[in-house]
């Protein structure tokens, strides 16, 4: 029976991280030291008609100013032949174009900071701009050339079932709308950062990446060699969300640095080079139609999405993915089609394409409910899809309709009226909103070692990172359950990638993907642990019979004698002084023909507007949540509460300004681009409910990263128009718009 899993254990690293014992990507001590800066463009497009690097190499301490000039020369022109997003289009000193602003066009290289940054001002950078009307930087005008991207997983871009012109025929009640979301930059507590050296033609990176075999394999094929040549280490990372799932252009620029200068260089971007060369969530406009007959029962959707991708690498936003599988509709399509600017490439952020997809479907749903004079929990329920709806698989495990339970009586639905404007305390609206929440379980190969050493505790270890979401401690619990072993005697190696291999942490699939992998091996090390001590004649359980023998607090002990335990050291030094050790590797099988994998959510949120001013703050949220077993209960509610705070910043803040005449984001720095703080989040309440998924893998494991923040910004924008009366369509939600339709919301 487990004994940890599931339990509130304390995070393993927590004292080192708050005591500054851990060492992130920029914290390594490296002799010889030098330090990079970027230079990046001012322009959005063109070339580079000459740039001056004479003063800067002239300052004190510059050690090199790398230029497409002198930049070392990589095979394929540093443009390997593997497709993105495994390998990201990157800018790597290869030529004189600038394709977006803020883009890398020079990388000057000192002695320290101080002296990189200040001959980094010096460099001098004559463009050929390409003209402004030119330049793709205006949405509106380049949907024009708006094309098919290609797809980015086994996950088609398109989709049909039944016929939908028909569909919406038969509907009584139709909807139909557009929705746009914004562009949304990660601002991680720890922006990215690299630190490179060259041991001959070995390749160390401290980077702070989501994962290290990926990156590994990237820079392998940026630079051509063996990625057996390339050690990447990453032990904390202070935040990733998705930018860090991609070896972006810093990280092989360091690299080069490194191996033009001769000395291990570290680079780390600042808060304004965050906007744009490492990706954001890109601008979407969805329009979205949806029929009904009088009963609520749906006969038909439409969702067509348009997003905004770069001029040279097409990045696909999926919205209409949340769609095609969240309800019973025999009637379907969902398209999406890219639009290019002259702006960096898109990429992962939390939820990507479920977060953008599931505001524009969930709030066309409680459209639809105000419509129907409907309850909008009741018109979820009546085109609830007991089956996949789009293949018709069978979900491995489904709780939504406990979700819909719990969530609303926890919240106090039933107190909602059912009238916009309706519910008010002096001069504040009250508004009453909910929304489903969803995301797929995914699950890949992943690898572990296990050993229970001479002294009498055990290593495992597995090539995954901690992106600051417990992964040390939750694989210590599976790890320790596993072996018999108390917690305090397990050490859980990760972030390196000479470590057995594991995906990289992103789709939420670390947890579900290593656990899995780390419970066999250290399970079959326990077994040989165990073989060894009833083989030994001078042990207390020699000759027991194997299925009468157990592992706990590190002693093999017997079940039906439990005086006769002999301690793991014990054993291992009677048997030479060895090491016991077992690997194991686990992937999906044929199940994932058999079945639908998904978890699933219901969030309810509150909402206080001034009657007069129009201001609003989120006062509670509530999230009901269907996500198999609960590995750690303390860090998974840390988990769900984190995606609900970044729910509330895309509902109600985050929004990167482009100025369309210089392509620069104007806010494009932490200080101005919105995003919540404390006395922005109300109170937070989780609640776990549904069974371990015990079909999806041997631990009935999903994962939990990005379900939290699906759901919330619809949650939010419909209790707005309960408390309103004002229906907006357009994150962020501000003042503005609950304003606009009248002078006074009194």
């Amino acid at each position: 029976m487990n004994k940890l899993i599931g339990q509130p254990v304390d995070r393993i690293d927590g004292m080192l991280k708050v005591t500054g014992g851990a060492n992130y990507a920029a914290d390594f001590p490296e002799a010889r030291l030098a330090h990079a800066v970027l230079v990046t463009s001012t322009v959005a497009s063109g070339t580079i008609a000459s740039i001056d690097t004479g003063r800067a190499q002239a300052m004190p301490g510059v050690l090199l100013v790398m230029t497409w000039q002198n930049a070392m020369r990589l095979p394929n022109a540093g443009r390997p032949p593997i497709s993105p997003p495994a390998v990201r289009r990157l800018t790597l000193l290869q030529d004189n174009v600038v394709r977006y602003s803020n883009e890398p066009v020079a990388v000057v290289v000192a002695d320290t900071l101080e002296h990189a940054t200040d001959a980094a001002q010096h460099v001098s950078v004559t463009y050929a701009a390409t003209p402004a009307p030119l330049a793709i930087l205006d949405f509106a005008r380049a949907k024009a050339q708006a094309h098919t991207p290609p797809g980015m997983s086994e996950r088609p871009i398109d989709s049909q079932r039944g016929n939908v012109e028909a569909g919406m025929h038969e509907g009584a009640v139709r909807i139909a709308a557009v929705y746009t979301t914004p562009t949304q930059f990660h601002n991680p507590m720890e922006p990215h950062a690299t630190m490179a050296r060259w041991d001959g033609p070995a390749l160390t990176l401290y980077d702070a990446t989501q994962g290290v075999t990926n990156d590994r394999t990237a820079v392998a094929a940026v630079f051509g060699i063996p990625a057996d040549t390339i050690r990447v280490i990453s032990p904390f990372i202070g935040g990733g969300f998705g930018c860090k799932g991609s070896s972006w252009s810093h990280v092989s620029l360091c690299a080069m640095a490194a191996k033009q200068t001769g000395r291990p260089v570290r680079l780390a971007l600042t808060r304004p080079q965050m906007f744009g060369p490492v990706g954001s969530r890109p601008h979407t406009e969805q329009h979205l139609s949806i029929a009904a007959r009088t009963d609520g029962t749906l006969t038909g959707v439409r969702h067509d999405t348009l997003s905004q991708t770069s001029t040279f690498e097409d990045w696909t936003e999926m919205s209409g993915l949340v769609t095609r599988m969240m309800y019973a509709s025999p009637n379907l399509s969902t398209s999406h089609r890219v639009v290019p600017l002259n702006v960096g490439t898109p990429t992962f952020m939390r939820a990507p394409g479920e977060t953008t997809g599931s505001f524009a479907l969930e709030s066309a749903m409680d459209e639809l409910a105000w419509r129907l004079k409907m309850d909008p929990v009741a018109l979820r329920l009546k085109n609830y899809a007991e089956v996949e709806p789009q293949d018709g698989k069978p979900w491995s495990s489904k709780a939504l309709r406990e979700c819909y339970a719990a969530g609303a009586q926890r919240f106090g639905w039933s107190r909602r009226v059912n009238a916009p404007r309706a519910m008010r305390e002096g001069n504040t609206l009250i508004g009453l909103g909910m929304a489903g929440a969803t995301y797929p379980a995914n699950r890949s190969e992943a690898a572990a070692i296990a050993r229970i050493l001479p002294d009498g505790t055990a290593m495992v270890a597995s090539g995954t990172q901690d992106i600051g979401t417990g992964t040390y401690t939750v694989m210590t619990q599976v790890a320790a359950d596993a072996l018999g072993f108390a917690p305090d005697h397990i050490r859980f190696a990760l972030g390196d990638s000479t470590l057995p291999r594991a995906p990289v942490s992103g789709g939420s699939q670390s947890a579900a993907s290593v656990s899995p992998a780390v419970q066999a091996a250290a399970r079959a090390a326990r077994d040989k642990l165990i073989a060894l001590a009833i083989a030994d004649p001078a042990s207390p359980v020699h000759g027991a019979a194997p299925g009468d023998v157990t592992v706990t607090d590190g002693w093999v002990v017997s079940n039906s004698a439990p005086s006769r335990r002999d301690p793991a050291a014990a054993i291992i030094a009677r048997a030479g002084g060895k090491p016991i050790e077992a690997q194991a590797s686990e992937k999906p099988g044929a199940e994932r023909q058999q079945y639908a994998f998904h978890s699933f959510g219901a969030v309810f949120a509150e909402v206080h507007v001034d009657a007069e001013l129009g201001t609003l703050r989120v006062a509670r949220i509530v999230g009901a949540y269907d996500v198999g077993q609960v590995l750690n209960e303390k860090t998974a509610r840390s988990q769900l509460m984190g995606g609900m705070v970044w729910g509330v910043g895309t509902a109600l803040h985050e929004d990167a300004l482009l100025d369309t005449r210089m392509g620069r984001f104007v806010n494009g720095n932490l200080a101005e681009y919105h995003v919540p703080v404390n006395a922005d989040i109300g109170d937070l309440d989780v609640l776990f409910v549904g069974e371990p998924d015990l079909r999806f893998n041997p631990l009935g494991v999903r994962g939990i990263g990005e379900i939290g923040i699906t759901g919330v910004p619809a949650a939010i924008a419909n209790a707005v128009y309960h408390a309103t009366g004002v229906r907006v369509r357009d994150l962020p939600i501000t003042l503005d718009k609950v304003m606009l339709p009248r002078h006074t919301l009194a």
